[in-house]
């Protein structure tokens, strides 16, 4: 532990560290100046600190209130030492943040019990402080350790659906990083943009309800069958109900309104607009430029060039064209996916 002593007075500052000295074991600085005094506590944090009253320049009441607005030193003990026993001065040195009082002429064994049971305290309060920030780091320790988990779990359900698909699992990869790169584009910030570079993967769930022979005809689908494929995403959105993480909340707005369209002329529920999620107005356009770019048993693979003038040429009518803007901007980062040249980290 370690006490600063405050006092104008030579003879007072030895008399109050030899009295405090035999007191305690602590290391004790004293400082016959109080702006000297302030300076050097912001390099060095002190568990206790005695001020006299009276002093030129700066008085005790105006170096506590000096002393207070420090972070580190809201909750340090304070001591004056005055033999001013007025009613005023008292309650004026309160509110500047003095925790007791000892007054001239002082007892030394009144002084002594009073700085031994201070720092009691201050050691104890130092105890708690450092038990909360080692109960925090391990808290945060234990939180990032499921957050892995539940983004792995993500990760290997979102290649296991494409597989089914048809798809390697390159499709969620891509799909997962052109939209944190739009999300990024339109300002969200980076710990949104993450969520959705994890909540994305899980875009097309509900397809693991559908057959197979419609998920794989080589042709065009009928209207029935256009009308059951279509069901994947409120399956989708069903399965992911109900979540209690951000992550897994983010997912199910995905699922359910990623075919939704910026004229209303989507589905299921015919958004439009702003009421479209955010999240979902961004993973669309990810989704169907990849779509777009990869074969699939009813089309051939468009070129990446022809699949982003397709994009723009949707803005305002199938797009939100704030992330069409965004997906512009960020086509340099977009072409080097698509080209395998580049994988995007996540934000952290």
């Amino acid at each position: 532990m370690r006490v600063l002593i405050v006092d104008d007075s030579r003879s007072s500052l030895a008399m109050i560290g030899t009295i405090v000295g035999a007191a305690t074991n602590a290391q004790i600085d004293s400082c016959l100046d109080p702006r000297e005094a302030l300076e050097h506590s912001e390099s060095t944090q002190y568990d206790l600190v005695l001020v006299d009253h009276i002093m030129p320049g700066m008085d005790g009441v105006q170096f506590t209130a000096a002393l207070r607005a420090r972070e580190n030193y809201r909750t340090v003990p304070i001591i004056m030492v005055t033999s001013d026993i007025d009613r005023n001065t008292r309650i004026e040195a309160i509110r500047a943040g003095a925790t007791d009082f000892v007054n001239k002429p002082f007892d030394p064994t009144e002084l002594q019990a009073r700085v031994a049971n201070l720092l009691t305290l201050r050691a104890a309060q130092v105890e708690l402080a450092d038990r909360a920030s080692w109960l925090a780091r391990e808290v945060e320790l234990a939180t990032a350790h499921l957050l892995a988990r539940e983004e792995e779990i993500i990760w290997r359900l979102a290649r296991a659906i494409e597989y089914r698909d048809g798809d390697t699992g390159e499709h969620v990869s891509r799909v997962a990083q052109i939209s944190q790169l739009i999300a990024s584009g339109i300002g969200l910030s980076p710990e949104r943009c993450r969520i959705i570079y994890l909540a994305a993967p899980l875009h097309d769930i509900g397809k693991i309800a559908i057959a197979d022979a419609i998920l794989g005809k080589p042709g065009k689908l009928t209207l029935e069958e256009v009308a059951i494929m279509r069901e994947h995403v409120t399956i989708g959105a069903r399965i992911l109900e109900s979540g209690t993480s951000e992550l897994i909340k983010t997912a199910e707005l995905i699922a359910q309104s990623h075919h939704e369209r910026w004229d209303g002329a989507g589905y299921p529920d015919r958004l439009s607009g702003t009421d479209i999620p955010v999240e979902a107005r961004v993973v669309a356009i990810a989704d169907v430029f990849d779509a777009l770019c990869s074969e699939r048993p009813y089309k051939k693979a468009w070129p990446i060039e022809k699949a982003y003038a397709e994009i723009l040429a949707c803005s305002g009518t199938h797009f939100d064209p704030a992330c069409v803007s965004a997906f512009s901007t960020k086509w340099a980062e977009i072409e080097a996916i698509m080209r395998g040249d580049a994988t995007l980290r996540v934000a952290s």
